[in-house]
C-alpha cells in the first residue's frame, strides 16, 4: 500500500529551512535507501507544500517519518496529514 504524507509549510519556508535542511535530507535519503520512501519533493509556485510518498503495510511508516523530521520538530511544518493512496497504474 502507498501512503502520501502532505506537508503545509510556514511562510518564507525556503529561507527558514536552511539550518535544518541537511538533517531533513539525511532522513529522506535513509528512508529512501531503506525502501520506505518512494519519492518526495516540494511543490512550487508557490512553495507552500511538500509531498512524500511512502510504501508500507500501514501508515505508521509515514507517521514515524513526520514525527522525526527536523522540519516538523522545529515548527517549519504548520500541518501534516497522511492519506492512503490506491495506486491504479505504476508504483510496483
Amino acid at each position: 500500500m502507498h501512503y502520501i504524507l502532505f506537508y503545509k509549510v510556514v511562510d518564507n519556508f525556503i529561507e527558514k529551512r536552511a539550518m535544518y535542511r541537511d538533517d531533513h535530507l539525511k532522513l529522506v535519503r535513509e528512508a529512501h535507501t531503506q525502501g520506505n520512501l518512494v519519492m518526495a519533493g516540494a511543490l512550487a509556485e508557490p512553495a507552500n507544500e511538500a509531498v512524500l510518498v511512502f510504501k508500507g503495510d500501514t501508515p505508521k511508516i509515514a507517521e514515524d517519518f513526520a514525527l522525526s523530521d527536523p522540519y516538523v520538530k522545529n515548527g517549519l511544518i504548520t500541518n501534516w496529514e497522511i492519506r492512503p493512496w490506491n495506486v491504479v497504474v505504476g508504483g510496483a
